[in-house]
């Protein structure tokens, strides 16, 4: 909360206390405010029915006394350290006001301003409460065998490396790896992603998840307080200090107009005490005090931000602080990678031409037996296309080129055209090129054996998504490392027309840079080889963020799933988050000028301005919370063109 703002708590409740109010009732404030709306009611009653002014005088300073211990106590500790804030201007204006002899007034004010305040804690605490909901997506007891014995336990006594045992239809309970079993999860609470993750030995799985079908043996990879969960809560917690350009421009204004405002107030009173009528201009400075107060300005962001972060990250979108929503509102062009952000990740054989006599077979087995001692990101889809693979012998990688080795008494080499001749291959490799497909030789004996294509293929949503994305007036480009004509190939099926290819991470950051130049840019990538470009754009998207450190560090956005569609979808909920943001601040800044002129000629008096302003206030606090309402990501049907573009290049 910002120091300009004395409304809500002077002292802010840490964003780690365990015991969030869930019910309106569990706010102090509005249970102080109950109580001397009871004790101000029964005065008005007493005063309508003709009894002693002594009992209603006793009953409004009761009332004052209840709802004034809210605000007055912790105002009177801020100024003992030098801070002043709207709580000052209140705390001011309820004392002129006992002075003047307008007890009722002062108790009218003070009530109003405790349910204020009250609001505002529920808001928060609401907000909050939502985020660290995640958490309670941990099971309460996981099941794990020790000593050979299956036995529950606490997930917080569960060890690194032991195993746990998860059944159908259980929640895994930490962070693990899949040793034995295979099944489909259910990543939808933590991801935002409504359709199952087909998963099995060797497969990461992450606490929250929901176990599908098969029985389960997962390798603890994290302690329960460190898991993937937690460790979500933790940073967007830490990041909610971070402050957006509307936070920066609420706290702008409201820090010099509180002092302002007081010399305004003194300077009112003085000039016309001097005039004449002391009592009435005194009166009207402290009521002009009270109208320009900009509690509603000082809560009309936080507020937002709060809710805004907290229904994002139920989507599986983090978004780290006031700063990087702010910012994400703002973007007009977005710049993405294209392996592992427009593509799988997940490099397939899609073509094998044959020369000299040679069968698809044998090209293909050649070509594993030197694979299999690589661990370049196509080997593992050539491997994947044949059935039994023999090692090489003599394997020598030559940078930048391919590889070398003897195989079944013979000389092989497998590379990059160029470094290997194509010779009667060469229509074969431009056509593979053409397909959007990486082109490797393989060479037998100074021969050209064969050509193998090898592609990663586009995600299915990932040409819906950038339709949507111009279609919504954004500009989208393509940023790559592989060469211009598999690039212009792939973006081509996905409908982009500027292509950035054959580029270094330095390049990629440059280029940004550039587009920087010309509008708001996000750059969208996988966090970590393109961590340069990502701290280089406007605002760096992490994909499929989950579990990854170095992505949820690196960007300001984290989108934890793998589907495409999450990008639309964040963009939209910040962009309705920044609205809200600056309706706010352009109300806060309305009432106030609607009502100093009113307070200052004698209009509108003391509880009538309050009032107003305090109704003011709690609709700022409700057009805030509607941050918090989304929509989740449904399993929308993947456009027929995307698939089908797909499917005639293989």
């Amino acid at each position: 909360m910002s120091d300009a703002c004395g409304c809500g708590h002077d002292e802010p409740r840490p964003d780690g206390d365990e015991h969030e109010p869930d019910k309106l009732w569990q706010i102090t404030e509005i249970r102080a405010a109950a109580l001397a709306g009871v004790l101000l009611a029964a005065g008005l009653i007493v005063g309508w029915t003709g009894g002693p002014d002594r009992v209603t005088l006793v009953l409004a300073s009761l009332a004052l006394i209840v709802a004034g211990y809210t605000f007055v106590p912790s105002t009177l500790q801020r100024l003992a350290r030098g801070k002043i804030g709207v709580g000052t201007l209140m705390t001011i204006a309820a004392v002129g006001a006992v002075i003047l002899g307008e007890v009722g007034e002062a108790a009218m004010l003070a009530f109003l301003f405790a349910i204020s305040e009250g609001l505002e804690e529920y808001a928060v605490a609401r907000t909050r409460r939502g985020l660290r909901a995640l958490l309670s997506l941990v099971p309460d007891t996981a099941t794990v065998r020790r000593d050979g014995l299956e036995q529950a336990v606490s997930p917080t006594e569960l060890m690194l490396g032991e195993m746990m045992i998860v059944k159908p239809g259980e929640r895994i309970a930490t962070d693990g790896t899949i040793r034995r079993g295979t099944t489909a999860l259910d990543t939808s609470a933590i991801t935002g992603e409504s359709m199952p993750v087909e998963a099995g030995p060797g497969d990461d799985v992450y606490a929250g998840a929901i176990n599908g079908t098969g029985v389960l043996e997962v390798e603890v990879s994290a302690r329960a307080e460190d898991n993937s969960l937690a460790k979500i809560v933790r940073i967007v917690e830490a990041e909610q200090s971070r402050k957006g350009e509307a936070q920066r421009l609420a706290d702008t204004i409201a820090k010099p107009l509180v002092p302002a405002i007081m010399v305004a107030a003194a300077l009112i009173a003085a000039v016309g005490s001097l005039l004449g009528e002391p009592r009435v201009w005194i009166e009207r400075a402290l009521v002009v005090l009270v109208a320009a107060s900009p509690c509603a300005l000082a809560i009309a962001v936080p507020v937002t931000v709060v809710a805004a972060i907290g229904a994002a990250s139920k989507l599986g979108v983090l978004v780290k602080g006031g700063a990087a929503l702010e910012a994400l509102g703002r973007i007009r062009a977005i710049a993405l990678d294209k392996t592992g952000t427009l593509t799988r990740n997940k490099p397939v054989v899609i073509d094998v031409a044959t020369a000299h006599g040679a069968t698809r077979e044998q090209v293909l087995v050649v070509a594993a037996a030197l694979e299999v001692r690589s661990e370049h990101p196509l080997a593992a889809a050539i491997l994947a296309a044949v059935d039994d693979h023999t090692p090489a012998d003599d394997v020598v990688a030559v940078t930048g080129a391919g590889l070398t080795g003897r195989f079944r008494g013979t000389d092989i080499r497998l590379g990059r055209p160029g470094w290997i001749d194509p010779g009667p291959l060469a229509a074969d490799v431009e056509r593979m090129q053409h397909a959007g497909a990486t082109a490797v030789l393989i060479e037998r004996d100074g021969r050209t054996l064969g050509a193998i294509g090898v592609r990663d293929e586009l995600r299915p949503e990932a040409a819906g998504v950038v339709a949507g994305l111009r279609r919504d007036g954004y500009h989208v480009a393509m940023l790559t490392g592989d060469n211009e004509r598999t690039a212009r190939a792939l973006a081509a099926d996905v409908g982009i027309t500027e292509v950035h290819a054959d580029l270094r991470p330095e390049d990629k950051a440059r280029i940004i840079g550039d587009l920087k130049l010309r509008r708001s840019t996000a750059m969208v990538g996988d966090g970590v080889n393109d961590a340069p470009a990502l701290a280089t754009a406007d605002l760096g998207i992490a994909m499929g963020a989950m579990g990854t450190d170095v992505a949820i560090e690196t960007a300001d956005v984290a989108l934890m799933g793998e589907d495409l569609r999450h990008l639309p979808h964040a963009l939209a909920h910040a962009r309705r988050s920044r609205r809200i943001m600056l309706q706010n601040v352009g109300l806060s800044l309305a009432i106030i000028t609607v009502l100093m002129p009113l307070a200052l000629f004698g209009i509108l008096g003391l509880a009538a301005v309050v009032l107003v302003h305090e109704l003011a206030e709690i609709v700022v606090i409700a057009n805030g919370v509607r941050a918090g309402r989304t929509h989740p990501l449904t399993a929308a049907a993947v456009p027929a063109q995307t698939s089908t573009a797909v499917e005639a290049r293989t």
